[in-house]
């Protein structure tokens, strides 16, 4: 059976609906990224998934394109995730009327195995197969460390009471939120849009925290 992230680490991916605190270490990511509406048609948005699972089935499929990727084990390509924000505000006062001034890095989880190397070999490769720019394709290695996260059921525009729930829980056990330019709102989408009913889409929702 092929390695499956999500159920190997259920602790990041198949959250419960009752907020947790989890120590997330450093991890390596398929990464676009860009600003506007993810909701609009032919949109930046759109496209930067396009390029993200270009390059992710590109690794998966390496060997049948002939690269020798050292400690390579069949696998599961993991869930699309994003890291959001809003200049000037905090997630819990995005303005949800101006999903246009979003600020997003859409990631995939990209395997241990899988060196900066082997990525731009992968670059090229899918530019090469699918004729296409990959150019806003970057390798982005995150640290998250202490995060509170929790998952939601339903659309995404009732995040923030899920976040506000979070933040009590957090606070409860002596936890601030700790978002900056580098730590930042982080979602890790489990269901499929176009298929899911907008009240059944289950969402991780995880936000950094520090110890007062």
């Amino acid at each position: 059976m092929p390695f499956d992230f999500k159920k190997e680490y259920k602790e990041f991916y198949m959250q419960k609906a009752e907020p947790c605190i989890v120590n997330v270490p450093a991890m390596n990511y398929i990464a676009v990224r860009g600003k506007g509406d993810p909701n609009a048609e032919g949109g930046e948005y759109k496209r930067a998934i396009e390029l993200l699972y270009g390059v992710a089935y590109t690794i998966k499929m390496s060997k049948k394109g002939g690269r020798a990727i050292e400690g390579y084990f069949d696998y599961v390509v993991p869930p699309l995730e994003g890291f959001w924000w809003q200049d000037d505000a905090a997630p819990a006062d995005f303005d949800l009327a101006a999903k246009q001034n979003f600020n997003w890095i859409s990631v995939i989880r990209l395997p241990d195995f899988v060196t900066r190397e082997d990525f731009e070999w992968a670059l090229g490769e899918a530019a090469r197969k699918k004729k296409d720019d990959f150019s806003k394709v970057e390798f982005l290695s995150v640290d998250e460390g202490e995060c509170v996260q929790c998952m939601h059921i339903g659309p995404y525009d009732s995040e923030p009471a899920t976040v506000a729930r979070m933040h009590e829980y957090a606070e409860s056990l002596g936890y601030v939120p700790d978002i900056s330019g580098t730590r930042l709102h982080h979602e890790i989408y489990l269901s499929d849009p176009r298929k899911a009913a907008p009240d059944k889409m289950k969402t991780v929702v995880r936000h950094p925290v520090r110890k007062k």
